[in-house]
């Protein structure tokens, strides 16, 4: 059975000075290379090592949930031979950190559609999510060939799958249906590399998390990188529609 969590639009989530779950877009990566006269694949290898860091980071300040946006359903545009060599990346981040996270209490779940990933990979992904299914120290969520419209879309049509002939549909009843419902809403939500858009990364989960945007690139953001993104979610007042004169009353 999935664990409920509060949903920000229909109830009040509690806000912590940490906050629980924090999601990233990891942009950048190929800037990175061409700064440094080098190929995009390059500034993408280097993006890998950084995801290391930052759970290490997340683990140590106390924060439950981590997602990265690893591949979005609009990467496939990019140029093939970069295509590839982003999945032969993460086939080998899988085994060469698999191991490593589950020594770690990590829990790696992987979201999206895997459909269009060949069979040595989507392998991969089921044996990792087996081996740390029952960690509880960090829940670490990559979405792969991920939208967010996807996911909406996706939870719709199973939600009908189950529910033949009912017509009307609730917002907790979605909210069961899609890729991150074992995960809290994120509180915090991140994007390195100057940009200021969300590009289709959960559109409905990001309802009222707290938006940061750093010119740090991805490969460059480190642990301290990361504390000044907290630092700024600190002083957000986080209302959730309440006035503040209400969050002094409580």
């Amino acid at each position: 059975m999935i664990k409920r969590f509060f949903s920000s639009t229909a109830d009040i989530p509690e806000a912590a000075a940490v906050p629980r779950h924090v999601a990233i877009i990891m942009d950048g990566n190929g800037r990175w290379a061409k700064k440094r006269l080098m190929p995009r694949v390059a500034g993408h290898a280097q993006g890998v090592e950084r995801v290391r860091d930052i759970v290490e980071a997340c683990i140590r300040r106390g924060i439950g949930y981590l997602t990265l946006f690893a591949f979005s359903s609009e990467n496939w545009r990019r140029p093939q031979d970069e295509v590839n060599r982003l999945m032969e990346l993460f086939v080998m981040a899988l085994e060469r950190e698999v191991d490593k996270m589950h020594r770690n209490g990590v829990c790696l779940k992987v979201v999206g559609d895997l459909s269009r990933f060949d069979q040595r990979l989507r392998d991969l992904i089921a044996q990792g999510e087996a081996r740390t299914l029952d960690n509880a120290r960090l829940t670490l969520t990559v979405c792969a060939n991920y939208g967010g419209r996807w996911d909406i879309l996706n939870a719709v049509n199973r939600w009908r799958g189950d529910n033949p002939g009912q017509d009307e549909l609730t917002e907790d009843g979605l909210a069961a249906y899609l890729t991150l419902a074992y995960a809290p809403e994120p509180d915090l939500f991140i994007r390195t590399g100057g940009e200021q858009r969300i590009s289709n990364f959960l559109l409905w989960q990001l309802a009222y998390a707290e938006l940061y945007f750093t010119d740090t690139l991805w490969p460059d953001f480190d642990g301290k990188a990361l504390d000044l993104a907290i630092a700024s979610y600190q002083k957000r007042e986080r209302r959730f529609g309440r006035t503040s004169e209400q969050l002094l009353e409580r």
